[in-house]
Formats: structure tokens, C-alpha cells, sequence
């Protein structure tokens, strides 16, 4: 059983988010792409996140109707800063050994990955899915290798067109008063608007 795990900060879920869930499901046979909105993000200490229960809702808008899609509060419920080998852990606890997981990453991300948490254990227990963000090369996987026993065999790459959007974008248009529609869903930018969320 394929599962894809998409984590992020979702501030705001956008667009770019579920084309790369739609398009990891079609090419990797995935049954389930769950969306595990981080609940404080290590790497984002420097700056305020919109609190949990509108990131939350957000996605849980985006993802009406797409049967495949799932949102776990996971990391939310947790206390403390959220890593992505400590919810994989608790996925791989939940759901058995029959499970393979698929971690979806931006190129910036994986570029990053020696920083994060345990990532020698982190590559040992999942896929990782890397994903071309605009701006940003293919990260260099036998220079990762040096520092992460296991990367080179544990990356797939998904062949598909940079996506071009992203969540300060958005929230900076917000902020200028310029239209979202056709960045985010539209019952998320309808959940922004009547929150007066990015203003």
C-alpha cells in the first residue's frame, strides 16, 4: 500500500500543493496523499504562522471531494517542534509494516535535508519524493550521501513542470488587496477573506 505524506506549514494551502499530490498519486500508484499540516516548524521559528486551527480548516477546504486526500493533525496535536522522522515513526506505528510511505519535497528541501532531524533514520523508513521548485537546481545526491548513509537509493524523482506558486506570494497579494482565485481553491480563498486572514 503506496501512501504519500505531504507535509508543510499550509499558510495558506495552495494550488501547487495538490497539483504535486494529484500528480506523486498518477505516477507512483499512491492510494492515500496525506496532508500533515506542521504544528510549529522548526525551520520557520524566525517568523509568525497563522495559527493551526485556520491552517488546518484551510486544508481541510482544498481537499473536499478528493477521495485519495486526507488530512491527519499529527503534528498539530503534538507539542513542540514538528520532525518529520518523529510523524513518519508514528505512520509506520499506525498503519503496519504493509505501508510505504513516499515524503513529498521540494528540491530547496531536500537540499536541506542534512539539517533536519535524524535524516539517516528519516531515509531508512520512507521514499522521498523529490519535487522541482522554481529558481532551485536538482540537489546533489552523492554530496548529501557524505552526510546521509542511504540518500542516493531512497530519492524518486517526479518528473513534472516546476510549480510557480507560492504561500508568501500569496499572502503578500492578500496583503496588497490583489485576487487569489486562481492560486488557491476557491473556498480557500473564501475562508481568507471572511477570516481577514494576511491583512
Amino acid at each position: 500500500m503506496n501512501i504519500g505524506v505531504l507535509g508543510g506549514t499550509f499558510d495558506p494551502i495552495h494550488m501547487g500543493h495538490l497539483m504535486i499530490a494529484e500528480e506523486a498519486r498518477r505516477r507512483l500508484g499512491l492510494v492515500r496523499v496525506l496532508f500533515i499540516p506542521a504544528g510549529q516548524p522548526w525551520l520557520k521559528l524566525d517568523r509568525p504562522i497563522t495559527s493551526a486551527a485556520h491552517r488546518l480548516e484551510m486544508v481541510r477546504r482544498a481537499i473536499v471531494g478528493k477521495a485519495y486526500c486526507e488530512l491527519l493533525t499529527t503534528e498539530v496535536d503534538r507539542a513542540g517542534p514538528s520532525y518529520a522522522v518523529d510523524t513518519i515513526g508514528i505512520l509506520r506505528q499506525q498503519l503496519g509494516a504493509e505501508a510505504t510511505f513516499f515524503l513529498l519535497l521540494g528540491w530547496d528541501s531536500l537540499a536541506e535535508l542534512h539539517r533536519w532531524k535524524e535524516p539517516s533514520r528519516l531515509v531508512q523508513m520512507c521514499q522521498l519524493v523529490a519535487v522541482p521548485r522554481p529558481g532551485f537546481s536538482p540537489p546533489d545526491l552523492e554530496a548529501l550521501e557524505s552526510s546521509i548513509t542511504g540518500i542516493t537509493q531512497s530519492v524518486v524523482w517526479l518528473d513534472m513542470p516546476p510549480v510557480d506558486v507560492s504561500s508568501s506570494d500569496i499572502r503578500k497579494r492578500v496583503a496588497e488587496g490583489l485576487p487569489v482565485g486562481n492560486l488557491v481553491p476557491a473556498e480557500v480563498a473564501r475562508y481568507i477573506e471572511e477570516q481577514g486572514l494576511y491583512r
